[in-house]
C-alpha cells in the first residue's frame, strides 16, 4: 500500500477525537475568514513534512515555523486550489507534483481564520524556490516525530493579560508552536497509527 493511500484511509476513518479548536480568542460574530494550508509529506521509506521559516521581518507570525499557506483568495476554486497555490507561491512547490489525499480539522487562530490543513504527499528531494520577502528557510521534519504524542506540549504564557495554551514541538533547534502545533496535534488524533 503506498503511502498516499495510508494516508487517504487513515483521513476517512473517524477519529472520535475532539479537534483543538484553536485559541480562546473572542471573535465578534464568530466570523472567520477561510484560510488553507499545506501539509506536503515526503514520499519516502521514512516520510516528512516540508516546514517553512518566516522571514523575522514580516508583520504577522515573524520568524515562526509554518506550514506553507494563507487566506483564500476568490480566484481560489476550492480549500485545496488556495493550499496548492499559496505552497507554489511560498515555496515554489509545482500543483502538478502534489498529490492530495485529503483534509484535517479546521483551525481557528486568533488573526481571524479558520485554517484547513490540506493533506498532499509530495515526492521526496523535489527542488525548491523559497520566497525570499517571505520565508527565510524550507527544511523537513520527520512525519513519525510530528506524529508522536509523546512530542507535544501544552504551554501556557500571559498575553495581553490573558493567560493563553498552546501546543509546542521541538525538533533539533526548531520551535514548533501555537496554529502548527495545534494542526499537527489535531492530525495525529487522525492519523497516528499510520506511521509506526
Amino acid at each position: 500500500m503506498t503511502l498516499a493511500e495510508r494516508l487517504r484511509g487513515a483521513l476517512a476513518r473517524a477519529s472520535g477525537h475532539v479537534p483543538i479548536e484553536g485559541d480562546d480568542y473572542d471573535r465578534a460574530g464568530g466570523v472567520y475568514a477561510p484560510a488553507a494550508v499545506l501539509v506536503a509529506v515526503t514520499d519516502r521509506p521514512e516520510p516528512g513534512v516540508l516546514l517553512t521559516l518566516r522571514q523575522p521581518h514580516l508583520r504577522r507570525h515573524a520568524g515562526q515555523i509554518a506550514f506553507p499557506g494563507g487566506r483564500v483568495d476568490s480566484d481560489d476554486s476550492d480549500i485545496v486550489s488556495a493550499a496548492l497555490r499559496e505552497a507554489q507561491e511560498e515555496i515554489g512547490l509545482d500543483p502538478a507534483l502534489v498529490d492530495v489525499v485529503g483534509t484535517s480539522d479546521i483551525y481557528r487562530v486568533g488573526t481571524g481564520f479558520a485554517v484547513t490543513p490540506v493533506i498532499a504527499v509530495v515526492p521526496p528531494d523535489l527542488p525548491l524556490a523559497p520566497h525570499e520577502a517571505e520565508v527565510a528557510a524550507v527544511f523537513e521534519t520527520p512525519l513519525a516525530f510530528l506524529l508522536a504524542p509523546g512530542n507535544h506540549a501544552l504551554r501556557t504564557s500571559e498575553w495581553e493579560g490573558r493567560e493563553r495554551r498552546f501546543h509546542e514541538i521541538l525538533w533539533e533547534d526548531r520551535r514548533i508552536w501555537g496554529a502548527t502545533a495545534g494542526m499537527i496535534v489535531n492530525l495525529a488524533a487522525r492519523i497516528g497509527d499510520v506511521i509506526a
